[in-house]
């Protein structure tokens, strides 16, 4: 018997830890974890000496902009970018025009996604609909996703029909989620504290990059605090499966810790800005194009912390392209500006690079970016491990590659990175999702339409 392909030579990263062992892969699955004295006949043969083989990342936070803001990006060239930085499956937002809140919008995502995806997918639509739940569960949606925020001076990227901060109605979608078993995912916002910060430095005319970033982090990140305290209170009192989104505070952090130890079922992530781009350096130097938002070097530490000893759960990308020209009005207008950074390319060699550096250890990066993500959004067995039985989801990385980050090497629509310029130890080599190699040889292999529908019936 000949089996499709085998990985040899590779340090394997799996459940129980690190091996060195053949992956043996067959009909899109992993089909064994075996000594590489062994011999096994394979219709393929990748050499993975002196490198590490690894779960492809689940990436549960991604703006794909399609349809409605396909200047920006698209679902093919996010997906593109995802082959090419390790993300074997992703999860889109549902920030759309028409925003994705009903069956008939998340049928339109879903085709478009099993069209042009070149990985894996799911799609987090916003619960705004309320008899629309139940029924976008029973199609397979592993989330929800809600913004409690008003954008001020812009339409996007919050728009219409993806936000609700009235917390009787945040209950209620709570309610009605809690009985789909399926999980809230929600960016946390103070909006009646917030209207009255940004008004204050808006009075003053101080509409800069620098002012901006003051104002989401002003008062030591309060209005990220009080949101979050807000959701963990209401995840208490109905049950309902929560994720946060954007963890920044240290008093967040703490919040969720604590709510974690009390027996509250909440997640919560980090997205690639947060640990590696969100100093005051990085605001000073790049103004739109680093914000996001800033976070002080207090909430960095937290998050470094948190991301360290499991408070943290999830890494994942919040990927938020925007063209130069949205993005440079925002050196004299930043409240007008389009914000969120492109990330999906470069956040699990970042990552990986940090591992280098001795700020966390190989383990702790492969539950962040896969173990938990689908362990926590109803994939586990098929998604999120090297482990028999799995999807053969794979990459191959070289921990001892130094190289430099260039907006040249960018795959996004947006044709930029605020990484442009940043060198570091670790790469990508090779990406495979269900044993089909979409990246290999410094290209994108994979063809348009190879995504499937993950869900937890896969």
């Amino acid at each position: 018997m000949t089996i499709d392909l085998k990985l040899t030579g590779g340090t394997v990263l799996t459940p129980a830890g690190s091996i060195n062992a053949d992956v043996l892969v067959d009909g899109g699955k992993i089909v064994g974890l075996v000594d590489g004295s062994l011999p096994v006949d394979a219709g393929r043969v990748v050499d993975a000496a002196g490198k590490v083989v690894l779960p492809g990342m689940v990436d549960v936070h991604v703006h794909t902009r399609e349809p409605g803001f396909e200047h920006k990006e698209d679902i093919e060239t996010t997906s593109r970018q995802a082959a090419v930085g390790g993300v074997t499956t992703i999860f889109g937002m549902p920030n759309l025009s028409p925003p994705t809140n009903d069956v008939e919008t998340l049928t339109d995502v879903f085709e478009r996604y099993s069209r042009t995806s070149i990985v894996d997918y799911n799609h987090n639509p916003a619960p705004t609909k309320y008899g629309e739940i139940q029924a976008m569960s029973d199609m397979g949606v592993q989330a929800y996703k809600i913004y409690m925020v008003v954008d001020t001076g812009r339409t996007y990227p919050h728009p219409a029909g993806t936000g609700m901060h009235d917390h009787g109605e945040l209950l209620r979608m709570m309610d009605l989620i809690a009985k789909t078993g399926k999980r809230f995912i929600i960016h946390p916002h103070d909006q009646a504290l917030m209207d009255y910060i940004e008004g204050e430095y808006l009075a003053r005319g101080d509409n800069t990059p620098k002012g901006y970033a003051s104002a989401y982090a002003a008062r030591s990140g309060v209005i990220w605090d009080t949101a979050i305290d807000v959701v963990l209170r209401l995840a208490e009192a109905s049950g309902c499966p929560v994720h946060i989104a954007h963890m920044q505070t240290k008093r967040s952090i703490e919040a969720v810790r604590r709510a974690k130890a009390a027996g509250i079922d909440v997640t919560c992530e980090v997205n690639h800005w947060a640990p590696f781009l969100s100093t005051w350096e990085d605001v000073e130097r790049l103004g739109p194009y680093a914000l996001s938002y800033w976070v002080p070097d207090e909430g960095r530490n937290a998050v470094w912390e948190g991301m360290v000893d499991g408070t943290i759960d999830i890494c994942s990308s919040d990927h938020a392209p925007h063209t130069r020209q949205e993005k440079e009005v925002g050196w004299t207008e930043m409240w007008s500006c389009h914000t969120g950074t492109p990330g999906i390319q470069y956040y699990y060699p970042l990552l990986l690079d940090a591992v280098n550096q001795g700020k966390i250890s190989l383990d702790r990066v492969v539950s962040l970016v896969a173990t938990r993500p689908a362990e926590e959004f109803g994939l586990w067995g098929t998604k999120g491990a090297i482990q028999v039985g799995a999807d053969a989801d794979l990459v191959v990385a070289d921990m001892k590659s130094k190289w430099t980050i260039a907006d040249e090497g960018v795959l996004s629509r947006c044709g930029w990175t605020p990484y442009d310029g940043r060198s570091i130890t670790a790469n990508i080599d090779r990406t495979f999702v269900r044993g089909e190699e979409v990246f290999g040889d410094g290209q994108v292999i994979g063809k348009p339409g190879h995504g499937r529908l993950a869900t937890a019936n896969a």
